[in-house]
């Protein structure tokens, strides 16, 4: 009897042991090269950010509309440079379009700081906060880089993914924004 007590003992232990750690480990979302764990076809996982003006918007919300999600901070030198670029090729074409929306979601940094950063690069589009990188991390690798950007048709799905400032590229998605919105 004693046997039978303690194998069954033993049993509910490692039954145990096995579902508290299948509950600790998690399973690290697939990337493409660049650290996308979304990709084109997708739909856009859906969020709610802070703007620097304290507004609230959650994409879902701009349903009906060409999004452009832009993952930026200050300390990305890159993203120093292909914001005025965003500002003047996308952003003041098309900023009176109502079909059209555009968010800069500025990577685990505080208000004040994304504040002075848009003045700093000269950016009149929208910035919004993004504590801890969590909005980020919906769509790319927490740990990989910016810039990044994120466009999404009226319908929420991902019609097109950069990652860096290419000239080549980024030409593409001003042609396909400005082919979407006549």
């Amino acid at each position: 009897m004693k046997k039978k007590t303690f194998n069954l003992l033993i049993s509910l232990f490692l039954l145990l042991s096995s579902s508290v750690y299948a509950q600790q480990t998690t399973t690290e979302p697939i990337a493409d090269k660049v650290g996308y764990i979304v990709k084109v076809g997708d739909y856009a996982p859906d969020f709610t950010i802070t703007l620097t003006t304290g507004e609230s918007v959650k994409l879902s919300s701009l349903r009906g509309k060409l999004v452009m999600l832009q993952f930026t901070a200050s300390w990305c030198g890159v993203c120093r440079k292909e914001m005025p670029y965003i500002e003047k090729d996308i952003w003041q074409k098309h900023k009176d379009n109502a079909n059209f929306a555009l968010i800069g979601i500025d990577r685990d940094e505080p208000l004040d700081k994304v504040i002075k950063f848009g003045q700093q690069v000269g950016v009149t589009y929208p910035l919004g906060l993004d504590p801890g990188a969590d909005i980020f991390a919906l769509y790319a690798l927490r740990q990989s880089g910016i810039t990044r950007n994120v466009l999404i048709d009226k319908n929420g799905e991902i019609i097109m993914l950069t990652r860096l400032f290419n000239e080549q590229e980024f030409n593409e998605l001003v042609a396909k924004i400005d082919k979407m919105l006549k």
